[in-house]
């Protein structure tokens, strides 16, 4: 109940203002549809920390305008494009769904993120977007729900500018379940989160959710770095 009536509040606020991409700052819109179209060549996704686990895609490359709406909604506030980049998280999973002639029902895990990080966010930031893209799902007549699940246990780093054995090492271990809030067993499930870069917390989510019987069948990120 908190967490839905601080997303009204602050989807409230966000209307209060006025928009400007934050791709190429033309008013109207949060997010234009040229500024879109830039992360919307999915693709698929290889590291090494991920090589034995499900299959990785992602939106676009962390950079331009698809690097600028990350930052901006992650650290700058700009909850407006929650909406937004979900409905394109949608749009792909249910294409991947289509493509691989998957079962047409999903449950939506987001990624954690630090407790610290999550505070200054004003909550799940990954959460929100799952929340937005199960929405848009269903919508589309692909029955979804998301499940916020996983939390990051105290002590892992802020993984900025950390090698990939040191952000793989920063999460060992810490990235844990909330057995109450897991998806049914025997559920198809996709693990959605912000970057792709080492691939340390996906790696490190699916294990976890693996690890509670709750096995990960795709990851989908906004973006990757060139890796």
């Amino acid at each position: 109940m908190l967490t839905r009536l601080r997303d009204a509040l602050s989807g409230l606020a966000d209307l209060l203002l006025p928009q400007h991409c934050v791709g190429c700052d033309v008013a109207g819109t949060a997010w234009c549809r040229e500024c879109a179209g830039r992360l919307g060549g999915l693709r698929r996704v290889e590291r090494p920390l991920l090589a034995d686990g499900p299959p990785v895609f992602a939106l676009g490359r962390y950079r331009g305008a698809a690097r600028r709406a990350v930052l901006a909604y992650k650290e700058s506030g700009r909850r407006d494009l929650a909406a937004p980049l979900a409905a394109q998280l949608a749009v792909a999973l249910r294409s991947i769904t289509l493509d691989r002639a998957l079962p047409g029902e999903w449950w939506l895990v987001p990624a954690p993120s630090r407790a610290m990080a999550s505070r200054r966010r004003g909550g799940s930031h990954m959460g929100r977007i799952a929340r937005h893209a199960a929405t848009a799902l269903t919508a589309s007549g692909m029955p979804a729900r998301a499940a916020d699940c996983l939390v990051t246990a105290p002590g892992a780093a802020d993984s900025a500018g950390l090698t990939p054995q040191q952000r793989s090492d920063n999460l060992n271990g810490r990235v844990l379940v909330r057995p109450e809030r897991l998806p049914p067993a025997g559920t198809q499930v996709a693990l959605l989160d912000d970057v792709v870069t080492s691939g340390a917390t996906a790696a490190g989510s699916a294990a976890a959710l693996n690890a509670a019987r709750c096995p990960v069948s795709l990851v989908l990120a906004l973006t990757a770095t060139a890796g």
